[in-house]
């Protein structure tokens, strides 16, 4: 995108300043985004994002949410006597239509965010950074149990795994791609499985699991650190909704306790990192369990398996589908996907019983 066609965004919304460059920031890989500097001392940068109404269907929704809970987190600041807020909580720009994004003429949607100073994200998962992400994961659950505003879901049923083995059976039944005959027994060992994870959504309808306000993209990198290597804020909230505590915690022991990428296909290197589950159950503890309920702290074992579990079902019925919905750089890059996060999965069950007794023994 030109500069000029950025300048012409940015005028749509109610800054302040004279921009003078304008620079790709981060490596997101939804939303297009950019840094807008501004001339002298006096003015803050800002933030641009493309929004990807693709994926995101229904942006008036999904600004709706992040409003109401940037609002409320900043609520929560204030009343505790917090200190440097405007650096976290994220602070958006209305345009001049009073809505906080802005649909171009070609119909992309754009919104404007004030730069967080001296602000970084980190990229690694170690002991202590997985410390560290538990517990600002589990203070922006805390932060945000009393919402009084019903926020909607910007990806429906993101997490629901019954939805995601429905998906899957209608692969295997379809069979587009044939490709059916060689991941027989993988298909036939998530059936054996799948009554058991999909214990989640049984025991919502029952009435004992309740829905609170989760991140559900609980990476390392979308937190912002100050210079001193202390969080300030939790950043990319397009997809906080409503769902399971354990889309927050799953999610992220997913990938940040894989001693391997999700797509190494040498598996005798996918493996769960204990260390890492321990960190990062610590720190989301600590603050997580003064409002959690004890079936809820019961399933959190359950929730580790439970995520990869479900991404291979994923990564399999895109596979059987002829890779249509994630992006592939070689044939068998699904399949490679698949079984690792099978392997994964097999490796965090051979791990309940220590995940059992060292969430007993935080407590």
């Amino acid at each position: 995108m030109k500069t000029i066609d950025i300048a012409s965004i940015l005028a749509q919304f109610e800054i302040t300043g004279s921009v003078i460059e304008v620079k790709p920031l981060g490596n997101g890989l939804i939303n297009d985004t950019y840094r807008a500097v501004t001339a002298g001392s006096d003015t803050p940068d800002y933030v641009l994002q493309r929004i990807n109404n693709a994926v995101f269907k229904d942006v008036e929704l999904l600004q709706r949410n992040i409003e109401v809970v940037t609002a409320h987190i900043r609520h929560k600041l204030v009343a505790s006597g917090a200190d440097d807020i405007d650096r976290k909580v994220l602070s958006f720009i209305k345009s001049h239509d009073g809505k906080t994004y802005y649909c171009d003429e070609l119909g992309r949607y754009w919104r404007v965010m004030v730069y967080i100073p001296g602000s970084v994200t980190h990229e690694a998962v170690t002991p202590e950074s997985a410390y560290t992400a538990g517990k600002a994961f589990g203070d922006f659950e805390r932060m945000l149990v009393d919402v009084p505003v019903a926020l909607g879901e910007t990806i429906p049923d993101f997490h629901n795994m019954e939805l995601r083995l429905r998906q899957l059976r209608e692969a295997v039944r379809g069979n587009a791609a044939r490709r059916l005959d060689e991941v027989r027994d993988i298909v036939s060992e998530l059936e054996r499985d799948a009554d058991e994870m999909c214990q989640a959504e049984r025991l919502y309808r029952e009435g004992r699991l309740p829905k609170r306000i989760c991140h559900c993209d609980t990476k390392v990198n979308n937190m912002l650190f100050d210079e001193n290597g202390q969080v300030l804020c939790v950043i990319d909230l397009d997809t906080v909704m409503p769902s399971f505590v354990f889309s927050d915690y799953g999610d992220f022991l997913r990938t940040g306790a894989n001693l391997t990428a999700e797509d190494d296909p040498d598996l005798s290197r996918v493996g769960f990192n204990q260390g890492i589950f321990k960190s990062f159950t610590a720190g989301y503890l600590e603050l997580a369990r003064s409002f959690l309920t004890p079936l809820e702290i019961s399933c959190l074992p359950y929730a580790v398996a439970l995520f990869p579990f479900m991404q291979c079902a994923r990564f399999l019925t895109d596979y059987l589908n002829g890779d249509t919905y994630y992006k592939i750089k070689y044939p068998t890059h699904n399949l490679d996907r698949t079984r690792n996060q099978l392997a994964l999965y097999r490796d965090v069950r051979r791990h309940d019983a220590m995940m059992a007794s060292y969430i007993s023994a935080l407590l």
